[in-house]
C-alpha cells in the first residue's frame, strides 16, 4: 500500500506541477505544443487547438513542452519571445501548484483528525527546570519563544530540536493576558517518561483539543510555514555540515518511511492520514526545493531569467538563450548523476 501510495504521490505532485506551467503558459498567451500526463510512449493522444494532449504509459508524472522553452524561436508566440514578467508566472507556477496541493492535503488531514495537540501546557514536571521561580505553569498557552512564534505544537517541537538549552526569553498567554518570562531555563532533565523508566525531557506536556471547522482553518497555514521552515533547517544543516550525505535519502527512502510510518499506525484511518500529512510534507518540500536558485530547477530558470532581463536593459542586446541552456542542461545532467547516486545509497542502506 505504502508503494502504491508513493507513486500515485509523486505522479500527482509532478502533474500538477507541470499543470501549473500549462495553465500560466495558456494564459500568458505562450504556445504549448503538448502537454503528456505520465511519461514514455503514448497510449491516447489526441490534439486540440494547437496544443498535443497524450496519456503515457509510465504513471509517473507527466511534461509541458512550451515553444522555444530551451531554445530560440521564431514563433512570436515562443517562451522566450514572452515578456519577462510573463515568462517569471509560468516558472513560478509549476511551485506554487505544488504547495497549493500541499495546502489541501493539510487541510484534508487537520479535518479527519478527530483531535490535535494545542499549544497550551497541561502538565509541568515539579522538578524540571521550566518549573522553576518564574517559570512555565500549568494553564499557559505558548505564544513566543526568543520572539519566534509558537502557532501550533509543532512549531515548539522544531525549536526544541534545533534551539541551544540554557536561557530563553519566553511570552504565553496567562488568564486572558501575555505575560513575558524572562531568562527561563529551557534544557531537558532527567525525568520520569510516563512508562515507567526516565528519559532526558524538558518536563512539560501539551493538551489536546477536538478538532473544529476553525481549528482546521487557524492551522493550515501555520502548518505549512512549519513544513517550510523544517526544510530550511535541514538545507541549513547540510550547508553548516550537521548533516550530510548519509542523511539524505530519496524516493526509494521515502517509500520506506512511509511504509515504517503506515505500520507504526494503530489503525488503517491512520495510517493514511499519517502516509497524507508526509505527502503535504513532500508537496511543500518540493515547493521550496525547486525555486533554489540552482541551474536545472525554476528557481534556477528565474535567476537566470532576471540575469539575462537585466544585462538586456543595460546593454541593450539581447542575450542568446542557447547559452543559458547549456548551463541547465548540464547541471540537469549532474542533477541526475547525484539523484542516482542516492537512489543507490538507499537501496543500499535499505539491504
Amino acid at each position: 500500500m505504502s508503494i502504491v501510495f508513493a507513486i500515485l504521490l509523486f505522479s500527482v505532485l509532478i502533474f500538477v506541477h507541470e499543470f501549473g506551467h500549462f495553465i500560466a503558459a495558456k494564459l500568458s498567451g505562450v504556445q504549448v505544443n503538448e502537454f503528456s500526463m505520465f511519461m514514455g510512449p503514448a497510449i491516447a493522444k489526441w490534439k486540440r487547438g494547437e496544443t498535443q494532449y497524450s496519456i503515457r504509459c509510465i504513471p509517473i508524472g507527466g511534461y509541458c513542452a512550451m515553444e522555444g522553452e530551451d531554445g530560440d524561436s521564431d514563433n512570436p508566440r515562443s517562451f522566450h519571445r514572452a515578456a519577462w514578467w510573463k515568462r517569471l508566472i509560468i516558472l513560478v507556477a509549476g511551485s506554487f501548484m505544488n504547495f497549493l496541493t500541499g495546502l489541501v492535503i493539510i487541510a484534508v488531514v487537520l479535518g479527519c483528525s478527530p483531535r490535535y495537540v494545542s499549544t497550551q501546557i497541561e502538565t509541568v514536571e515539579p522538578e524540571s527546570y521550566l518549573a522553576e521561580e518564574g517559570g512555565i505553569q500549568p494553564g499557559d498557552q505558548l505564544l513566543e519563544i526568543d520572539g519566534q512564534p509558537i502557532r501550533i505544537y509543532e512549531d515548539f517541537q522544531l525549536m526544541a530540536l534545533t534551539m541551544e538549552e540554557g536561557k530563553h526569553d519566553v511570552l504565553v498567554l496567562r488568564d486572558g493576558e501575555e505575560v513575558e518570562l524572562q531568562n527561563v531555563r529551557m534544557e531537558r532533565k532527567l525525568l520520569p517518561d510516563g512508562n515507567g523508566g526516565e528519559a532526558m525531557l524538558f518536563g512539560i506536556s501539551f493538551g489536546v483539543k477536538d478538532t473544529t471547522a476553525s481549528s482546521v482553518m487557524e492551522q493550515i497555514l501555520p502548518t505549512a510555514g512549519y513544513q517550510v521552515r523544517t526544510v530550511i533547517v535541514s538545507l541549513k544543516m547540510l550547508f553548516t555540515g550537521e548533516a550530510g550525505l548519509k542523511d539524505m535519502g530519496g524516493p526509494i527512502q521515502i517509500v520506506k518511511v512511509m511504509s515504517d510510518t503506515a505500520s507504526a499506525s494503530s489503525t488503517v484511518g491512520y495510517a493514511l492520514l499519517n502516509m497524507l500529512y508526509f505527502g503535504g510534507f513532500i508537496a511543500i518540500n518540493l515547493a521550496v526545493m525547486n525555486m533554489l536558485p540552482i541551474p536545472a530547477l525554476d528557481g534556477g530558470r528565474c535567476a537566470g531569467l532576471l540575469i539575462t532581463t537585466l544585462i538586456e536593459k543595460i546593454t541593450k542586446k539581447k542575450v542568446d538563450p542557447k547559452y543559458e541552456g547549456y548551463i541547465h542542461g548540464a547541471f540537469m545532467v549532474l542533477l541526475l548523476l547525484f539523484m542516482a547516486f542516492i537512489m543507490l545509497k538507499d537501496i543500499i542502506t535499505i539491504f
